[in-house]
């Protein structure tokens, strides 16, 4: 099994366990409820920050990948579920894991910040337009590029873990609980184009990613 997918399972791992520990709750003798409870307890704290966003890259490229698997055609909701699922999780590094691990640096941002959050403004364009092989093409490439330097050892988010230490499960407990963003409808015209041909450049991006 690939790293990634196995990361991704032992997130399904952790909600059986969660099950398991209100089982021994109602079932186990006081007595004996310490261990089986330490246990599981442990079990469930070997998730990261990492392997939490990482799982949820997983799951956003698969959708993208289903919006466009047939040559012509846009599945649009596949396409609906990537936009929503995209949008919570830029939602979930903009205001609760950069902030947070700004505030552990004695409020220094992380020196990366700024230019994920300048990706996140070109992602975020190409999501304004209706869907189309074009945009689906530019938010492959880009994602393919943003989400290299947030992943793997060396990634943002296994700094983020570094820099959480003792925090790190309380800032999991708040991305596990964000909330659904609400997208808005999308919207065509020269103007939109232009803006998102502008975010991309800005954020370092070829904008002819977007050229049909």
């Amino acid at each position: 099994m690939p790293q990634g997918e196995g990361r991704c399972a032992r997130r399904l791992l952790d909600v059986t366990a969660g099950k398991i520990n209100a089982t021994i709750e109602r079932e186990t003798p006081r007595g004996r409820l310490a261990s089986g409870k330490g246990a599981i307890h442990r079990l469930m704290n070997q998730e990261t920050i990492r392997d939490f966003l990482e799982c949820d890259h997983k799951r956003l490229d698969a959708l993208l990948e289903r919006a466009g698997r047939e040559p012509g055609q846009i599945d649009l909701a596949a396409f609906g579920e990537f936009r929503r699922g995209l949008l919570k999780h830029i939602g979930m590094e903009e205001k609760i894991l950069l902030p947070a691990i700004q505030q552990l640096r004695g409020g220094e941002p992380l020196p990366i910040a700024a230019k994920i959050r300048l990706e996140h403004g070109a992602i975020a364009a190409l999501l304004v337009p209706s869907p189309r092989p074009a945009v689906l093409r530019a938010l492959k490439a880009i994602l393919a590029m943003h989400n290299a330097g947030e992943e793997g050892l060396s990634g943002v988010y296994a700094e983020c873990d570094r820099i959480a230490g003792a925090e790190r499960e309380a800032i999991l407990d708040r991305l596990r609980q964000a909330p659904e963003v609400p997208a808005a409808n999308h919207v065509d015209s020269d103007r939109v184009e232009a803006s998102a041909r502008r975010a991309i450049s800005r954020a370092g991006f070829d904008p002819e990613l977007l050229a049909d």
